[in-house]
């Protein structure tokens, strides 16, 4: 073999293993959620944060009334799954376990927030109809769907592209394109980049889609 031959081969192994990389993002660190629950908030919001939609402020004792929320709903992972139940799917399905422990699909929410989203799908709604004060957050439970904030478009976004290029979770194609627009719209800043770096530390993977946001234009739901 010549030593061009070689490293030709060398080349196609390295491109090949960046592929598989970039591809496969399940997370493997965490069994299941409540392994993940105290380092969520003892490492990757040990100083605070703000919470997804409405960007309120919190220190790192929290207080009470914030909670977690999976941007992509774990109703859907369940489907996906064919549970009838979490606790079902948390008996039977480590994938599902794997799914709901995933970092990059985790945010701190306000509770009534969190509850009001239930597991509706992400929409423009028209006028501004604000149940939660000043709360930049509308819910249409006639038609099960909901706006949040410009400021959080993105990072929902991304969160939902990574939960369907890793676990292939279904996303409509409706659904998709919203979803293109607004992360064209709210690109990644620093904190969601800080954010990818310290889950990255913890779980072992990536959202790609913080680090390469043209990655997404190359999803077909």
């Amino acid at each position: 073999m010549t030593t061009r031959t070689l490293q030709r081969l060398t080349v196609l192994l390295i491109l090949l293993t960046t592929a598989t990389t970039a591809q496969c993002q399940e997370q493997y660190r965490f069994s299941e959620y409540f392994e993940a629950l105290p380092q969520f908030w003892d490492v990757i919001y040990a100083q605070g944060g703000e919470t997804l939609y409405c960007g309120k402020k919190f220190n790192s004792r929290r207080g009470r009334g914030i909670n977690i929320e999976h941007v992509l709903p774990m109703s859907w992972a369940m489907r996906a799954e064919g549970c009838r139940s979490r606790k079902s799917c948390r008996k039977k399905s480590s994938r599902f376990n794997r799914i709901e422990a995933d970092m990059h699909n985790l945010y701190p929410a306000r509770q009534e927030i969190n509850k009001a989203r239930s597991s509706f799908p992400f929409s423009i709604i028209k006028g501004e109809r604000r149940q939660f004060g000043g709360c930049d957050f509308e819910v249409d439970k006639r038609q099960r769907k909901i706006e949040p904030r410009p400021e959080a478009r993105g990072n929902i976004a991304r969160a939902m592209f990574h939960m369907y290029d890793s676990y292939g979770v279904k996303i409509f194609r409706n659904q998709g394109k919203l979803l293109k627009r607004w992360h064209r719209q709210d690109p990644p800043d620093k904190n969601e980049r800080r954010r990818n770096d310290r889950i990255h530390k913890l779980q072992g993977t990536r959202n790609r889609f913080i680090d390469e946001p043209k990655a997404a234009d190359r999803l077909r739901f």
